[in-house]
């Protein structure tokens, strides 16, 4: 018998009371045990017994270990998620091997425009579809890089190993985004592209903002060494990316100061820059970029009121690319329920879900706020029932 981690089970106790859209009186009408003790078990203050949760379960009619272990993505997910990504672990493990006897059948720039095709199918949160077509363009390219090196051939094997990272961290396998990152490094390098390579490093700092003091900035700082000399549209793109992950590096620790001042910076840029910078590596580095940056620095310094009144004036343009218009509304609907504007939370989920099903699906902010959204609605509608279910609660 699993035993219950203390107040987290009852935690989950609610969340499949509300999904079963049952109270708190008709649930302890079902099990032999007092509404008093069922309320005090959901709200912490008292610990559920081994008994209580197995009777609790059996009520719902749900397996024990929905209530004894933390909600992630089930099981059956995983194990999908984990064979989709499994030929691109492969690949990036034999990154240093060109298959023995064979030469290149297909030209760099045909798998230069396969590379990019791979960016834009992403950033269509067409993930599953990318990661599928990732692994023979990654084997093709690192054929061509070793056999017939050359600049472009590097640059693109480069941007494969940046799309793995993509669809790495959206799918939920960080340990395989770093890996990639690490490619991504080793690729840039044999390209001598300074922009590349600082890419590299602005991504590194967002996946290591949580660690000890001090790494993300770190990171951040060595990439705009990399392009401190570039004067050029590319360069200053990235120079501005580079202060935007500075500053989600900054608000994780609490630094509202230092977000300011890269937000500023990284606005000065994108006015230098000019319209979106949507050719530069696929950052799509623009005004419209800071200010969705801004807001997401709002969001993670629990600034909720903020982030609202920035999220509230956000109008984005019809051509926004479909990850950035899904990961906003995420966004949004955790503002609103952080703020206690339910019933527009939950609109913006489902907004977010018709936007782009994969990304939204996947995302820790989805699941956050549908936790949230079962705490604190006075009822359980269908359509949160339907949102819980379909993110695996």
């Amino acid at each position: 018998m699993p035993t219950p981690d203390d107040s987290s089970t009852g935690e989950r106790i609610k969340e499949q009371r509300r999904l079963a859209q049952l109270s708190q009186r008709a649930l302890a009408e079902r099990i032999p045990y007092s509404y008093s003790l069922l309320n005090q078990v959901e709200c912490g203050a008292r610990v559920a017994s081994a008994a209580f949760t197995d009777a609790v379960a059996a009520a719902l009619g749900i397996d024990i270990a929905l209530l004894t272990r933390p909600p992630h993505v089930t099981d059956m997910q995983h194990g999908r998620l984990a064979s989709l990504v499994r030929p691109i672990r492969e690949s990036l493990a034999l990154y240093d091997l060109a298959p023995g006897g064979l030469t290149p059948t297909r030209p760099v720039a045909e798998l230069a425009l396969d590379a990019d095709r791979l960016c834009q199918e992403v950033r269509a949160t067409h993930l599953h579809r990318a990661a599928r077509a990732l692994p023979d363009v990654i084997g093709n390219l690192t054929l061509t890089a070793h056999t017939a090196p050359s600049t472009e051939a590097w640059r693109a094997l480069a941007s494969t190993y940046r799309t793995a990272h993509d669809i790495a961290t959206k799918l939920g396998f960080p340990d395989l985004a770093l890996l990639a990152l690490d490619r991504m490094g080793w690729a840039a390098d044999r390209a001598s592209d300074p922009c590349l390579a600082a890419i590299r490093q602005y991504r590194r700092a967002l996946g290591h903002a949580e660690a000890e003091p001090g790494l993300g900035r770190r990171l951040v700082e060595a990439g705009q060494g990399l392009v401190a000399d570039q004067t050029s549209r590319e360069g200053l793109a990235v120079a501005g990316q580079l202060h935007l992950g500075a500053s989600a590096v900054a608000a994780r620790a609490g630094n509202g100061s230092a977000v300011e001042q890269h937000i500023a910076a990284a606005r000065e840029l994108a006015t230098r820059v000019g319209g979106e910078a949507r050719e530069v590596h696929w950052l799509s580095f623009g005004q419209m970029n800071v200010t969705l940056h801004e807001m997401g620095a709002a969001i993670a310094m629990r600034r909720y009121d903020d982030a609202l009144r920035q999220a509230r004036a956000v109008e984005l343009p019809p051509a926004t690319l479909t990850s950035r218009r899904s990961r906003y509304l995420v966004d949004r609907a955790l503002v609103e329920m952080e703020t206690g504007h339910l019933d527009a939370s939950l609109r913006h989920l489902v907004a977010a879900r018709r936007t782009a099903p994969e990304q939204t699906r996947y995302h820790p902010r989805t699941r956050e706020t549908v936790v949230g959204l079962l705490h604190t609605s006075r009822r359980t509608s269908e359509s949160l029932v339907t949102m819980a279910t379909w993110i695996g609660l």
